[in-house]
């Protein structure tokens, strides 16, 4: 059990490291294929793929930023100065309304194994990162 300090917010975050996880290894996985003969329609999936992770990546720190209660116009400023923040918040409601529904119990299940994700820091972490032995688990003592 993860304790009491789950929030939606949280399992949000620690959803969004996971995603960005992922994304890292698909991009390093992409990088290890630069020399390979595929067809232009493989390598171009591939990219495409790439781009609906970072995509999905956005969503969910947009949902993170809207759980900690964030407004609109500086999350929408963040997104694209072009938009109108009452639109941005309209096409992300229905997933802030999900997610902060979410039960404390609901939310310690779903963000089980958050250590991984520490553990996968730890092994890929470059001089120039951020210095942190437990990234994910340490958005559990920040409140």
């Amino acid at each position: 059990m993860i304790g009491p300090t789950m929030t939606p917010e949280i399992l949000a975050r620690i959803t969004a490291a996971r995603a960005a996880r992922d994304l890292s290894d698909l991009a390093r996985q992409a990088v290890g294929t630069t020399a390979e003969t595929i067809s232009p329609a493989e390598r171009i999936r591939s990219a495409r793929r790439l781009r609906k992770m970072a995509n999905d990546l956005v969503d969910l720190v947009v949902l993170a930023e809207a759980l900690a209660g964030a407004d609109w116009p500086e999350i929408t400023g963040a997104l694209s100065p072009r938009l109108d923040p009452d639109t941005v918040k309209e096409e992300y409601a229905e997933s802030v309304a999900e997610w902060a529904a979410t039960t404390e119990a609901e939310a310690e299940e779903a963000g089980a194994g958050l250590e991984d994700l520490d553990s996968w820091y730890a092994r890929h972490r470059e001089d120039h990162d951020p210095d942190l032995e437990k990234p994910v688990a340490d958005l559990l003592n920040r409140r």
